[in-house]
């Protein structure tokens, strides 16, 4: 028994060090951060105030309506996990394809923006300003991870300019895993139970 508290503490304690430090380099970041946040607000005020070619818009509305189609049926535990799948690809890509001079999670931050704004005029124009609300519920752990994840991948892109590059990379990788799993991760899980209910509610 005494084993297993040691064992358990031991656990508590690696588990603990290493959120306070993925926290700290989160912090330490947070000018890439907010750079992706400036980059998915401007395209999204963008997609919402410019009309896109009729073809484009119904591939939006197409992919959409084949996303609802696929989930069409599931219940909140089940649409629960499908959120989290999908979202913690979209995050992890977003990080680790960073590396390629954050290409990547710049063009993510670009394109998830500029659909956000696009559906949040679909939403004003079919049910009024108001329908925006509900859509406040869906992002408040979603996309502060997603955030958190391309910003990482900006940051992670910055070893091509230390002088000792393998090693900066080796060590942005470690802090990059750290924070992907201690941090993100777990605010994606959030975000999935979160809107897995609402939208099973149909809220």
């Amino acid at each position: 028994m005494a084993g297993k508290r040691l064992e358990n503490f031991k656990i508590k304690k690696f588990v603990d060090k290493e959120f306070n430090s993925s926290m700290i380099y989160i912090k330490e970041s947070r000018k890439f951060i907010y750079a992706i946040v400036f980059i998915f607000a401007i395209f999204a005020i963008a997609g919402y105030f410019i009309p896109l070619p009729g073809q484009l818009s119904l591939q939006i509305i197409d992919y959409f309506r084949n996303l609802i189609e696929k989930t069409e049926g599931l219940g909140g535990f089940e649409m629960s996990i499908f959120i989290f799948g999908n979202n913690s690809v979209s995050g992890f890509m977003g990080l680790f394809l960073g590396v390629f001079f954050g290409v990547f999670p710049i063009f993510s931050a670009i394109a998830n923006g500029f659909v956000l704004g696009f559906v949040a005029n679909l939403a004003v124009s079919s049910e009024g300003i108001f329908s925006l609300w509900r859509l406040f519920p869906h992002g408040v752990f979603e996309l502060p991870a997603i955030f958190v994840s391309f910003g990482l991948g900006v940051k992670l892109s910055t070893f091509i300019f230390e002088k000792n590059k393998l090693d900066a990379l080796r060590i942005l990788l470690r802090k990059s895993v750290s924070s992907y799993v201690f941090v993100v991760l777990p605010l994606l899980v959030i975000a999935a139970v979160i809107e897995g209910t609402l939208i099973v509610f149909g809220i």
